[in-house]
């Protein structure tokens, strides 16, 4: 039986278009993908759009137009803006997909005939930009940690519960005893000192939301959005028979609902929990968060226009927020583009093609597997940007071979060198495959050609 890899990414909010702070998870996921896909195992990417709420019934509204054709609209930009990023899933699910209702109206029915579904009457604080409500304790100087600029509604509504609390020793044990449920460290362990703290039951339907699936079993509610949205990742998982996931890749903003809640309502309808939840910390601009509110949101669009879809790439994998939050400038990224990109790997594949044309040199075989045997080491830890370190750390080698053995002079005499500086690229190039996938392959044609023959300036260098 052929081994299996599935991944997935937080799906995105369909109140408004994704912006640059959406893009890491995506990328990152993508290259776990990649890599996966490339070592022979049967691999599934997903991700997609979450397109129930009150958020996006307001959106619609505003627009002036039915919440079905507003979120149509964003999902098709979203969509736009991934696949302008070269990310390869294998399915972009819309919860208003018609195999995801169904679904999530059966699994609603599973957790409620084990008896974890129940209907009360709640006051209590509602945080319109995260859909959920806060407890108290939760709340920084009265404000949600994540949009402390929304002012937070009182509600009171007879909703259906989801029972939480009857999960807290099962998601204690969890998070104790399996330290690679979530990662990074920190982030477990922020996790376990939450639920610790004591976990509540949570509201999984509205009343005054008719922008939902309906309860299966009470259509005058709504399922709320985000026990509908988490359990996007179990449709396509049951459809294609790779459940469990065995990485779920999301922001710090969402990672309590993804390590508490899913855990507990995978429990309580008798399914397999994921292998592991990946959570990265934030981006921000010229040090603000990136809102719109601020105007100051960048797409994944705007960088690619100016850095190329791997220039872009490389700076979100090379430095990109996966255990701090990390602030980024155009100027940091052009600086980094025309250091690593323009100087480093694409004057080496100039360099070298044109000495290989010049002498009229054969291409080679392209390679069959990764040289490094660190690229396993770092992508089954996650990390990144030491992946392509050592990658680097390579171009930085085969530089100082063209150097110290002077290339460029009487190269007709030193062919050996050349064909082995050649190969040296091409193992490169073959490495660099899950995380620039058009460079990398553009310089394994160049130089497995019949007769290698120099390109277009890989990364041309930019100014400020």
């Amino acid at each position: 039986m052929d081994k299996k890899f599935y991944v997935t990414t937080a799906i995105d909010y369909t109140n408004d278009v994704i912006h640059i702070g959406h893009a890491y998870q995506k990328i990152i996921s993508d290259v776990l993908a990649r890599y996966h896909r490339l070592i022979g195992d049967k691999t599934f990417f997903l991700t997609g759009t979450d397109e129930h709420g009150q958020k996006v019934e307001k959106s619609a509204k505003e627009k002036g137009i039915n919440p079905k054709e507003f979120v149509d609209k964003i999902a098709a930009e979203d969509k736009k803006q991934w696949d302008g990023l070269n990310i390869s899933y294998d399915r972009f699910i819309r919860t208003t997909d018609e195999d995801h209702i169904k679904f999530a109206q059966e699994f609603y029915l599973k957790a409620k005939a084990n008896g974890d579904i129940y209907k009360k009457k709640y006051e209590g604080l509602y945080c319109e930009g995260c859909e959920s409500f806060k407890e108290e304790s939760e709340l920084i100087d009265g404000k949600c940690e994540f949009h402390p600029n929304k002012e937070l509604q009182t509600v009171s509504e007879e909703n259906y519960f989801f029972a939480l609390s009857k999960y807290q020793k099962f998601l204690e044990d969890l998070l104790e005893n399996n330290p690679e449920f979530v990662q990074p460290d920190s982030k477990r362990k922020e996790i376990l000192s939450f639920i610790k703290s004591g976990l509540n039951d949570f509201s999984i339907s509205r009343q005054n939301v008719s922008w939902g699936i309906p309860v299966p079993d009470d259509p005058t509610h709504t399922i709320y959005v985000w026990f509908d949205a988490l359990i996007n990742y179990l449709t396509y998982g049951e459809e294609e028979k790779c459940w469990p996931a065995d990485v779920h890749v999301l922001g710090k903003d969402n990672q309590r609902f993804h390590a508490i809640y899913w855990p507990a309502m995978l429990k309580s309808a008798s399914y397999e929990l994921p292998k592991t939840i990946l959570v990265h910390d934030f981006i921000s601009l010229n040090g603000q968060k990136v809102s719109k509110s601020l105007g100051n949101v960048i797409l994944p669009s705007d960088l690619t226009e100016k850095y190329g879809v791997d220039g872009t790439r490389y700076y979100f994998l090379r430095f990109g927020p996966l255990n701090n939050d990390v602030d980024i400038t155009l100027d940091k990224i052009t600086e980094v583009y025309n250091a690593d990109l323009a100087n480093g790997l694409g004057n080496l594949v100039a360099r070298v093609g044109k000495l290989a044309e010049l002498q009229n040199r054969p291409g080679q075989p392209k390679p069959s597997t990764f040289s490094l045997d660190s690229i396993e080491t770092n992508l089954t830890n996650f990390q990144f940007g030491q992946a392509l370190d050592d990658i680097w750390t390579n171009i930085r080698i085969v530089d100082g071979i063209i150097s110290e053995e002077k290339l460029w002079e009487n190269t007709s005499e030193k062919t050996d060198i050349l064909d082995s500086v050649i190969d040296k690229i091409l193992a490169i190039a073959y490495d660099l495959q899950p995380f620039l996938p058009e460079t990398a392959k553009k310089v394994l044609d160049q130089f497995s050609n019949s007769k290698i023959k120099t390109i277009d300036p890989l990364f041309p260098r930019l100014t400020k």
